[in-house]
């Protein structure tokens, strides 16, 4: 245990850095103007999330959202210029930002994002904005758009907006560098809800010359129950204003993420379950390897020494199917595309794991994780292929143009079906979630021109190279599958068979939920490749437990069953999501419960065809080293 927990530590370690080789940090002159960049409107209550410009809040004269990669146009985290004006260290107190007269249909629309209790997200030198809580002693990412509440003048509840933000930008300057500039590494907001007041409301309104009674520079804004700014009537004057507020700090530029990770209280919880879910993993997994082995040799054995042909016809086993254990399978077309499909998606998620694991993907690259799934698959195309042709031939299948075609077509056009139908959903009601035409044609290149030719080759030299050798020949005549008893069942077998690869990953996934649909950040990359060995080392065993005992009952029929003994995982994954919706999650309405569900149902469907996959393979090199260790006349 003290060398694991080493292990984990050291790992982790490697974690500390969230930056790319090479890029440096921004440095600001005092006096120079700092960008604060609008991002997007999100919610814990539902996966619909806007752009910042969606809701009527106060526009620069020019704004044009900018999304830098693939990642961001699909999960709508595009960024655009604000009207907020920050100059390095140059504090600034009850700044007016414009006034604006919201008419009813703007009213109703901040009254449903505060009722849904969306919050805002800006950047600053790529630092989303945060709130502190100081009793629990982290940072909330974003701040809400506005909340509810009863004041002592108004004893039925109202929705408030937060129209006034209190700027703080921490710095970190160097004492012996003083001439070298500062770097930004924090970036929080203190909301306050104010109706401002001024001496005159007519036309004549002017951001620069008009002086607020409520907050200015000598009186700065202050928490008033009785001067909150209310959005319950339409033509509701509301007047925008701003702090800024500079703070000298202590925290370097490389720490300035930290700040963040300490968003989750549990994180001690968090290290404590992954150590002890590796442990006993790989406890049962040593255990399971060795009576597999102790029980294989001596089978072996007794079999090998088997003289006469009365012995042979009295022992029963897994021996007297050999002759059927390499019959192709109903359906070969189809598990040999599953199964390569599968190959594909866990390359994808090896070389994804081992980018992060260097430092390649972090949370100061918005969408960088996605982007970087999408090239790694349509890269690992020459995978499926490949591996998709092997077993095909295996299988004497001779529509080898069938074969690398549905390789090439099959899984992505099912993601691809779904995602049109979500996209589609999301776009009718104005999410920016939604896909632009100009997205969906770059996805479109990457399958047709990059995925698919990699398939084909790989086919290609799968379809040029000898078949897999079988260590038996396969008989002419199906052998008799005898009556077999309840637990051999095949859908109790494949049920069972998914429980422990699902147990091996299910602490961690709740941490990649809360990330997915909390909006949290996720960035234990060095715990995740763990699970992910620990889970193909588990979905590998299992699985060939389950096969050794269904030949030990004269049942060949196992193809299929490896891999749906260890798919079934998949479908343990989407019943979690179930429980997970209803225990911890508050999304309410049809449209934000049907996109959770179609969410779920592709990162499922995802995990079985990976975990099949393994599970297949697994299976297909233990049958044919056992047949192989067996003399057979």
């Amino acid at each position: 245990p003290i060398l694991l927990i080493a292990a984990v530590k050291v790992v982790c370690g490697a974690q500390s850095s969230f930056y790319l080789p090479g890029v440096t940090p921004n440095v600001f002159q005092q006096g120079e103007s700092v960008s604060l960049k609008a991002n997007k409107v999100t919610s814990t209550r539902t996966p619909l999330q806007y752009d910042y410009y969606d809701l009527p809040f106060c526009k620069p004269k020019r704004s044009k959202s900018k999304a830098e990669n693939l990642g961001e146009r699909l999960s709508g985290d595009s960024v655009t210029n604000s009207p907020y004006e920050l100059r390095m260290m140059a504090d600034e107190a009850c700044i007016v930002l414009c006034r604006k007269v919201h008419k009813k249909n703007e009213i109703a629309m901040f009254k449903e994002m505060i009722d849904q209790e969306y919050r805002v997200h800006w950047l600053l030198d790529n630092l989303p904005v945060a709130v502190r809580n100081d009793e629990l002693g982290y940072v909330s990412r974003g701040y809400p758009v506005g909340f509810v509440a009863a004041t002592p003048k108004k004893k039925k509840p109202q929705h408030y907006l937060f129209n006034h933000v209190r700027i703080v930008v921490r710095y970190f300057q160097n004492p012996d560098e003083l001439e070298a500039g500062a770097k930004i590494v924090g970036f929080e907001v203190v909301p306050f809800s104010i109706k401002h007041e001024y001496d005159s409301k007519q036309a004549n309104f002017a951001k620069e010359t008009t002086v607020l009674n409520t907050c200015n520079q000598f009186n700065p804004a202050q928490f008033n129950p009785d001067k909150f700014q209310p959005v319950e009537t339409s033509e509701e004057e509301i007047v925008y204003t701003y702090d800024v507020k500079w703070e000298r700090s202590d925290v370097p530029w490389s720490h300035r993420w930290d700040v963040y990770m300490r968003g989750n209280p549990d994180d001690e919880i968090h290290i404590f379950a992954i150590l002890n879910s590796i442990m006993i993993v790989l406890f049962l997994s040593g255990v399971v390897a060795m009576i597999l082995l102790r029980t294989l040799r001596k089978d072996i054995s007794s079999y090998n020494e088997m003289q006469t042909l009365e012995e042979a016809q009295e022992e029963s086993g897994w021996k007297l199917v050999h002759g059927d254990v390499f019959r192709p399978p109903p359906s070969p077309m189809l598990l040999s595309v599953l199964a390569g499909s599968g190959i594909q998606i866990l390359a994808m998620v090896i070389c994804t794991m081992l980018c992060a694991l260097f430092g390649l993907i972090s949370p100061a690259s918005r969408g960088g994780l996605l982007s970087a799934l999408l090239f790694l698959f349509v890269c690992m195309g020459s995978f499926a292929g490949y591996c998709s042709a092997r077993v095909y031939k295996l299988f004497n299948g001779k529509m080898w143009k069938q074969n690398t075609i549905l390789t090439a077509t099959m899984y992505p056009g099912i993601m691809g079906i779904i995602f049109l139908a979500i996209n589609s959903f999301v776009a009718f009601y104005g999410s920016s979630t939604a896909a632009p035409f100009t997205t969906l044609l770059v996805l479109t290149i990457l399958w047709f021109g990059v995925s698919t030719p990699l398939v084909f080759v790989g086919s290609y030299f799968a379809f040029k190279k000898e078949t897999i050798t079988t260590p038996v020949r396969t008989n002419q005549i199906a052998r008799h599958i005898p009556d077999q008893v309840w637990y051999t069942n095949p859908v109790f077998s494949i049920a069972l068979g998914g429980i422990l690869p699902f147990g091996a990953v299910c602490i961690e996934l709740f941490f990649i939920m809360s990330a997915m649909w909390l909006h949290q950040l996720y960035f234990v990359f060095g715990f995740l490749f763990g699970v992910l060995v620990i889970l193909v080392v588990t979905c590998a065993e299992i699985t060939i437990v389950m096969c050794y005992f269904q030949l030990c009952n004269e049942d060949y029929r196992w193809w299929w069953r490896s891999f749906l003994s260890a798919g079934s995982s998949g479908v343990y994954l989407f019943l979690y999501s179930m429980w997970y919706f209803v225990s911890k999650l508050n999304i309410t309405g049809v449209v934000p419960t049907v996109l959770y569900f179609s969410y779920m149902a592709m990162v499922s469907i995802t995990f079985f065809m990976l975990t099949g996959s393994i599970g297949f393979f697994a299976c297909l090199w233990f049958v044919r080293r056992i047949y192989g260790a067996i003399k057979v006349d």
